[in-house]
């Protein structure tokens, strides 16, 4: 088994609960250090003990099998807002939320997350037309979309 395999199945073990879920684990660098990103989300957000407590179980399973024979980092967070949605369950925690997609086509859409089915999301797309903007109800499936990112919104 590979590495990321190893600690993505130990990711998913040391979940607190259902309410949790892996959104993705990234490991880069050189051989000389690594550097393991382990990626958490919830349905109703992600608070610094879970992924303290993650981090420490996953350090403590890799420290003890002494599964990475060099220097690494081991980082458990969320996914910032550089980050985009990757999984379904991510958007059906942003409905409500703008969006900024990029379709792969190239197109991009603004608008805010109405729906989300299994294969499809629902977006009010903003369109500028002059000082006005308009918005159209928009269907996209995921095979359509190359990213997602939240907006945040200052307001």
């Amino acid at each position: 088994m590979d590495l990321k395999q190893h600690i993505t199945e130990l990711a998913q073990e040391f979940l607190p609960d259902d309410n949790y879920y892996l959104v993705e684990v990234i490991i880069k660098g050189s051989d000389a250090k690594q550097k393991v990103l382990v990626l958490i989300d919830g349905d109703d957000g992600v608070n610094i003990d879970v992924c303290a407590s993650i981090s420490r179980q996953i350090g403590h399973n890799l420290e003890e099998n002494e599964t990475i024979d060099k220097a690494y980092t081991l980082e458990v967070s969320s996914p910032g807002i550089d980050h985009p949605l990757l999984l379904t369950r991510q958007y059906q925690g942003r409905v409500g939320k703008r969006l900024k997609i990029t379709l792969t086509t190239g197109e991009e859409v603004l608008g805010k997350l109405l729906e989300v089915s299994e294969e499809t999301i629902k977006v009010l797309k903003e369109t500028k037309k002059g000082k006005k903007i308009e918005t159209e109800e928009i269907e996209l499936t995921f095979n359509d979309i190359e990213k997602s990112f939240v907006l945040i919104s200052f307001k």
